[in-house]
């Protein structure tokens, strides 16, 4: 059936989609009433931020209406996980880089160079080098080899059943990880940007990436975060214009004046901090560069485009894209210590940036562009969020209703249509328990959540989806030691590290010595991987391997692949 004509859905999903939106706008409403103070409480608010306010309300009824759209051309199982496979290299590669880039790289990245300057950037180039490796290695071999997850390409030649369930339960704690940092994140940043209150924030945006998923999946989905990147790329664009004409377009001058203004001086302009403890800069450094190639929700997104050729488009525009965005937010942070670090507008009594050191790139839009460029990087801020939040909720779901229901449960004997209503069911769940879990967690330090989902998908998502491709011998006993290895070694040694330990628990030192586990548990992952599959030497084992060429052929021509022209 043609994407293009298939029916409408029941009026019933439309009505509920319009009564969504006005219960969204009456939030916002609300919540500007408030903070306002037309019915203020005990606690004192920030100073609505009307342009912000108007802005979101208008990117939030925009990507609603194209809920609706989406939702007229959401029928089948691959329409709703892949979008039909009908988007393009392009708009995929865009759809990745919205997907990828999240309010703590916007805001925790240009925060990071504000304090510690040149000590920022090993954040933003571990993000970035992630890329080669999945270009190189998996991309195209993903796309040719599953349907939906990546749990389709790891069990291709092995048992169904424990494989696609030890991937499941790994990807749910990266996505469960990533989406309570996230949720938090948003109430911390509405509570400071719109007045809002935190429990507002997170309820709404929690409403809100349940009406995106539900009822337009994976397309709705990529088109909101489509239109978040692109709104993203001009707003830092559009920044960093500004700020270098203060400085007449000269680098060497705004260095300069950032040296001048920050208080360690010309020390910003080399790594301290970071190589300080060099073993945990280089575990950091293997997380963000290896997790990248573990993240469910990214690389659910290779399945979204018709071929491997696409799939490998896709990734080189999102390499370029996110390579650019990082470049602009680490000169944003140089830009906000030489025009705000002083400025005593932006500060509070104690001199610290109002709103924590993460308003530093809001700020200095303000410096720059006035109100109207701090309320449209305030709601662009809140859209990436939003957007992030999204791609995460489908990719747990789609681990639940495809992988464990699915495909184990009922060992793929379930109609498309069942599939799908469970996983809208399981998108309400995991809606329900972000919410909660963003109120549990309000006010917590949850920024390790985020370099845990990376040391999680890297410690027992890579390994197994690596080897599984290219490793003749690679058996479903080394899947599933080497990810159940891989899960339980860097979640229990980032709970006996200091982020967790000290900081949270209370203990006086770290069990643990690292900040991040990923210089152990990565290559304990591999060790997992390698040591079941060599002890595994039975008939079942044999028949995994005699299937290795055969996946190796789907693997790089796309015969057989879903949807792949083969080339």
């Amino acid at each position: 059936m043609s994407v293009l004509s298939t029916p409408r859905p029941p009026a019933g999903g439309r009505r509920a989609l319009a009564v969504a939106a006005a219960a969204i706008g009456s939030v916002a409403v609300a919540g500007a009433a408030r903070a306002a103070g037309i019915d203020a409480g005990p606690v004192a608010r920030q100073p609505v931020n009307v342009t912000a306010i108007v802005m979101f309300t208008a990117f939030v009824l925009f990507t609603l209406g194209l809920t609706v759209w989406a939702a007229r051309r959401t029928r089948s199982a691959r329409d709703f996980y892949a979008a039909g496979g009908g988007i393009t290299g392009f708009q995929n590669g865009l759809a990745i880089a919205g997907d990828y880039v999240s309010a703590a790289s916007f805001l925790g990245i240009s925060a990071l160079v504000y304090n510690s300057g040149y000590d920022g950037l090993i954040y933003s180039i571990g993000f970035l080098v992630g890329w080669p490796v999945v270009v190189g290695l998996l991309a195209d071999r993903l796309r040719n080899l599953g349907r939906f997850t990546f749990a389709d390409a790891v069990s291709f030649r092995l048992q169904q059943g424990p494989v696609r369930t030890i991937a499941a339960i790994n990807s749910l704690v990266v996505v469960l990880f990533y989406l309570v940092a996230q949720m938090v994140g948003a109430g911390g940043l509405i509570q400071t940007l719109f007045g809002l209150p935190y429990g507002y924030a997170v309820v709404t945006v929690g409403v809100l990436m349940i009406l995106y998923v539900v009822f337009g999946g994976m397309l709705a989905t990529t088109w909101v975060q489509i239109i978040k990147a692109c709104l993203m790329l001009f707003g830092v664009s559009v920044i960093v214009l500004l700020l270098l004409g203060r400085f007449g377009f000269s680098f060497d001058r705004l260095f300069a004046a950032a040296i001048a203004a920050h208080p360690k001086h010309a020390a910003i302009m080399a790594p301290v901090a970071q190589v300080a403890d060099p073993l945990s800069a280089f575990s950091l450094g293997l997380a963000l560069m290896f997790g990248t190639g573990g993240l469910p929700h990214i690389l659910m997104r290779f399945f979204t485009v018709p071929d491997a050729r696409a799939a490998r488009t896709s990734v080189l525009w999102a390499t370029g894209l996110v390579g650019y965005f990082y470049v602009l937010t680490s000169i944003i942070g140089f830009g906000a210590i030489a025009l705000i670090s002083q400025d005593p507008s932006y500060l509070d009594a104690h001199g610290k940036l109002r709103g924590s050191a993460n308003m530093a790139a809001v700020h200095l839009a303000h410096a720059v562009g006035g109100n109207l460029m701090y309320g449209f990087i305030s709601a662009i801020a809140f859209a990436t969020i939003l957007a992030v939040v999204a791609g995460l909720t489908i990719a747990g779901a789609s681990a639940i209703s495809h992988d464990l229901y699915a495909s184990v449960l009922r060992h793929g004997r379930v109609n498309e249509h069942t599939e799908v209503r469970v996983s809208k069911a399981t998108t309400l769940v995991i809606g329900l328990l972000a919410v909660i879990l963003g109120i549990v967690f309000e006010g917590q330090n949850v920024a390790f959540l985020v370099g845990l989902a990376f040391a999680v998908a890297a410690s027992a998502n890579f390994p197994v989806l690596l080897l599984s491709m290219y490793w003749r011998r690679f058996t479903t006993r080394g899947a599933v030691l080497g990810g159940a290895l891989g899960l339980v070694s860097s979640v229990g040694l980032t709970v006996l590290g200091k982020a967790v330990w000290v900081n949270i628990l209370g203990f006086a030192h770290p069990v643990f010595p690292l900040d991040g586990p990923a210089l152990f548990s990565l290559p304990l992952g591999f060790l997992g991987c390698w040591l079941g599959s060599v002890t595994d030497n039975g008939p079942r084992a044999a028949a995994e391997r005699g299937r290795f060429d055969a996946q190796f052929v789907r693997s790089q021509t796309g015969i057989g692949a879903e949807g792949a022209a083969t080339h």
